[in-house]
Order: C-alpha cells, then structure tokens, then sequence
C-alpha cells in the first residue's frame, strides 16, 4: 500500500492527552452503536451496559500531548485514508448519486472521549462513528490491536476499519441511520440485531466500493495483496469468530455485525462492483 506524501485531511481533531468525560447517552443511535461495537471488541454486554447506567457528565479537560514517531506515522497514515475517502465518496456521489457529499471529521484519543450526541467513547468500544456530530472516533492502539489480537496483518487493516465507519456517515448521509433508529424501539431484540447485521454489513460494502476507486481517484494506491488484507481484517471481526474466541461456541441470534464470510463477502461484492447503489443489504434474503 502507497500512501506516503498523500493529501491529508484537515477534518481532523487531535484529543490525545484529554481527558474525556462520563456521561453516556443510550437513547439515540449514537449510544446503540457505541455499545454494538463494544461488544464486537469482546466486551460483555451487561457490564458495559451497567457502566454506561452509572456514568455521571464531567468537561473535557487537558493539552493534547507529545506524540512518538509511530504514532505521528499512524496519525499521517489514517488522515491520509479519510482524504481519500473524500475524494473518492465526493466523485461517487455526484456522479452515482447525483448529491452533493458531506465530509466526516476524524477524532483521534487516548481511553475515552467525549461525543456531541453520543455520549462518551471509550478504546475498549473500538472505533465507532457518531451520528449526533457526523464523526469518527478512534483510539489509534487499536492499530495494535488489529495485529495482536485480531491477526488482521498489513496496513491496509486500519484502511479498512477507517473506510468502514466512513460507511456509516454515508448511511447517515442517505438517511439510513436515522430510518433504523426509528425502527429499533419496535423490534424484538433478535430483530434489532438482524438490523445490526444489514447495517454493519452495508459499511462493509461501502468499505469496499472505496477500495475500487481509491487507485484512479486519490493519491493512494493499492493492489490486490491489500485487499486480501481488508479481506482478512473482515474475517477477523465477524461475530462467529469473536464469540467462539471468547465463550468457545457462537449465538447466531446475539449477531450484531455478521459472521466472517458475511464481512469478507460484503466488504469483496463492494469492491468488485464500485457501484454504490448495489449494496442494499435490507433487502438481501439472505439476511432476512
């Protein structure tokens, strides 16, 4: 993967050496989203769920600090992918959707941050996007992450991962999430997480139609080792193989982001087609 002396972004918020605050909010997506990935990191839905209860609000204090040598490498790296996404999501949406595109801001932290919607994020949640603030957040150790505990290998991984919250500000931006969230109070639980699924899915496949402009239309370039990376960093993260790494066996019901071939297949049919408007997961019957 080639990305160095690439445009990066300026939609970029640099928190680290901030402490974040306490207050989380469950009510809107923001919070359900939040909670979802933090049970796709392996955490366990009832305490997080617990300590989101008992969080009280506090200020985002603090000066963002020094930063290492790897971590202005990885900071350069990931502004350097969301400006690709920019590129590229601006030209797809004129010319797929006929719209105009609106940019996502990156906020990069250290443990915990506060959102504008969200509440507070937290590293073991993973990266997440908030609808409230149409932003990014991510703790770059998760980068480590990627490699130690998900086996996800090469740069491309964190390519992806940024790539695929990228894909939940466009449902944000077509007015899918919003249409969801409106849906989930109506829903069995078992419900919720198939809609879970078809949404984790579609930023899969988002992911992916990014991945097959990114070469003609912006300044990185990859090749197809790379996507096989991407591939494997989907695989890594699918639900089956979270739950039987930690518990030994999977609970097809308690899915909320799909299983590894569910990932890798999406993430690969948006590559292959780069076409935006063919990844309508909601209507897929395999997911039903």
């Amino acid at each position: 993967m080639k990305w160095q002396g690439g445009r990066k972004s300026d939609n970029f918020e640099d928190r680290r050496g901030m402490s974040g605050g306490q207050k989380l909010t469950l009510g809107g997506v923001g919070g359900i989203i939040v909670l979802i990935i933090g049970f796709l990191m392996g955490g366990d839905p009832a305490q997080l769920l617990q300590q989101a209860q008992n969080m009280t609000g506090t200020e985002q204090t603090g000066q963002p600090r020094e930063i290492s040598e790897e971590e202005a490498k990885l900071t350069d790296f990931s502004r350097t992918v969301l400006a690709s996404t920019e590129i590229v999501w601006t030209t797809l949406f004129k010319e797929q959707l006929g719209k105009n595109y609106e940019v996502t801001s990156l906020v990069v932290y250290d443990g915990g941050t506060e959102t504008d919607g969200c509440g507070v994020g937290k590293a073991s949640y993973g990266p997440f996007y908030c609808p409230g603030d149409h932003r990014i957040y991510l703790d770059l150790t998760f980068n480590q992450e990627l490699k130690t505990k998900f086996g996800a290998k090469g740069e491309f991984a964190l390519a992806y991962v940024i790539a695929h919250e990228v894909g939940h500000h466009i449902q944000q931006l077509v007015g899918l999430l919003p249409k969801t969230n409106n849906m989930r109070g109506k829903l069995s639980e078992v419900e919720n997480n198939k809609l879970s699924v078809m949404t984790e899915l579609q930023a899969d496949f988002y992911a992916g139609v990014w991945a097959h402009h990114v070469n003609k239309l912006s300044d990185i370039q990859i090749d197809y080792n790379d996507i096989l990376d991407g591939m494997a960093a989907a695989e890594a993260v699918g639900d089956d193989r979270l739950q039987t790494q930690a518990q030994g066996y999977a609970v097809p019901d308690s899915f909320t982001h799909g299983t590894s071939a569910q990932r890798r297949a999406w993430f690969k049919k948006g590559y292959d087609s780069g076409d935006m408007t063919s990844g309508n997961t909601f209507e897929d019957p395999s997911l039903k």
